[in-house]
């Protein structure tokens, strides 16, 4: 189902975007609570008091004249800055980068990115874009463009230095742990064209690499799995659901991935503040693949919407999940419009898989761990993770230490290296290892079918 992003006063919508303030999460469109301030008792009025004070006093005597937008803006910003990390204000730049991003296209380098320690650090680039061509990886810093220190800018005024106009150059700064200098790096802006689904055959298994869950991605993940059982003229011995570095998207489109593979039983829930804030998601009769073999490649970068369908289709048992554990963000945010322009971000509910499990700050441990031996940073490279951000979401059970340190552990089934492996023609292990499995698990067999009992899904507001 496919739906705008600009607000209606009327209507109740739900997103699950980008994690990352640049990248947003979960989220939905309703309208703000008429009687919130009916509510409000004594000693908050007496805060309030306590603020117009200052407000009053930095008014009048502050060493340079200031406009009331911009203390009132600057009070909401610290306002929900103390909160978690994916709760914002979104003023009228940021509001146009969420509806440019949930239409899937714009004019950039093709980086997911957050703020740390007011530095830009990046989730992820996506692929086949400048960023990813030109070698820069999740956990590097960027702390100059054009030779300008950005340290102090806004994550979304940073944002905007890096997009522009097609084929425009522009240079930037990467550190990165591990090497002693910095790169740097000059780019060429592109269009920026977030189609969510690509495909290929390999060995044949049908390889479906999903980006982003932007709109359309189901319809588009259903087609590209016809085009595969069109180019092999039948159906394929598995298939490689590729989640890695995808960041997120629309909720709605991760419940529909997620149904594609499923015969029945619960996709997701999410949970707000009161024990009635519950809302669940179950999947409608019809496997698409029948059956057949799945794994699902997931790694550091694969968060919030990714999640959701990695860790249904893990606790469904229809697909064993291989790579790397996620990203670990299972929180909901919720945008409510203040005006045509400005919006608030505020999380506003968790999110579990089907059997009750929260993603946040653990993530989805794979079924079988497999390092990218192909990439020659990778014992070097830092994961980068929701439980390494300020002011995180606290698992309300709490997360194993050693399940966080689990990562960092070699497994002596894995000991070749990057230069060994190109040399065998393999560039990517990870998708290597899956097809191998695949090959292992052998073809689909009517008893590997689900069953076909029908679950009632829940009714959508819209």
């Amino acid at each position: 189902m496919t739906e705008s992003t600009k607000p209606s006063p009327s209507s109740r919508r739900r997103f699950a975007l980008w994690q990352g303030a640049a990248a947003l999460s979960t989220l939905a469109l309703v309208p703000l609570a008429t009687g919130a301030m009916a509510s409000v008792d004594a000693s908050t009025q007496e805060e309030i008091a306590r603020f117009m004070d200052v407000f009053l006093e930095v008014k009048s005597n502050y060493v340079e004249p200031v406009s009331d937008d911009k203390l009132i803006e600057g009070a909401i910003n610290g306002m929900l800055a103390s909160l978690d990390p994916h709760s914002g204000y979104l003023d009228a730049r940021g509001f146009s980068n969420l509806r440019t991003q949930t239409d899937g296209e714009y004019g950039g380098l093709g980086l997911s990115v957050t703020m740390e320690d007011g530095v830009v650090k990046v989730i992820a680039p996506t692929a086949d874009t400048p960023a990813a061509r030109a070698g820069i990886k999740a956990g590097d810093y960027i702390t100059h463009i054009n030779k300008e220190l950005i340290f102090g800018l806004t994550l979304d005024e940073a944002v905007e230095q890096m997009r522009g106009r097609p084929g425009t150059q522009i240079e930037i700064t990467v550190v990165r742990e591990g090497q002693d200098k910095p790169m740097e790096l000059t780019l060429t802006r592109e269009i920026i064209d977030l189609k969510p689904v690509k495909w290929e055959v390999k060995d044949d298994v049908g390889v479906l690499t999903v980006t982003n869950f932007s709109a359309d991605a189901t319809r588009d993940l259903k087609a590209a799995m016809l085009a595969v059982e069109k180019s092999l003229g039948r159906k394929p011995r598995g298939w490689v659901l590729d989640l890695r570095s995808n960041p997120g998207g629309l909720l709605d489109e991760a419940v529909g991935i997620s149904d594609i593979f499923l015969e029945r039983g619960e996709i997701v829930s999410q949970r707000g503040r009161k024990k009635s804030d519950i809302e669940r998601y179950f999947a409608e009769p019809g496997d698409l693949a029948q059956g057949a073999p799945v794994i699902v490649l997931i790694d550091a970068g694969s968060a919030s919407a990714s999640e959701i369908v990695a860790g249904a289709l893990q606790d469904q048992h229809r697909a064993l999940v291989m790579g790397e554990r996620s990203f670990g963000k299972g929180s909901v945010q919720t945008v409510l419009p203040l005006t045509d322009t400005t919006a608030l971000r505020l999380t506003t509910a968790r999110y579990y898989t089907p059997s009750g499990r929260s993603v946040q700050e653990g993530g989805i441990e794979p079924d079988i761990r497999v390092p990218q031996l192909s990439d020659p940073d990778y014992k070097n490279r830092p994961r980068f993770r929701e439980s390494d951000l300020r002011r995180h979401l606290i698992n309300e059970k709490k997360v194993d230490d050693g399940l966080l340190e689990k990562d960092e552990k070699d497994d002596p089934r894995f000991a070749a290296t990057a230069e060994e492996l190109k040399a065998k023609g393999i560039e990517d292990y990870q998708l290597h290892y899956a097809l191998q499995t695949i090959g292992r698990i052998g073809p689909a067999t009517p008893q590997m079918a689900q069953g076909k009992a029908p679950a009632a899904r829940p009714a959508r507001r819209n």
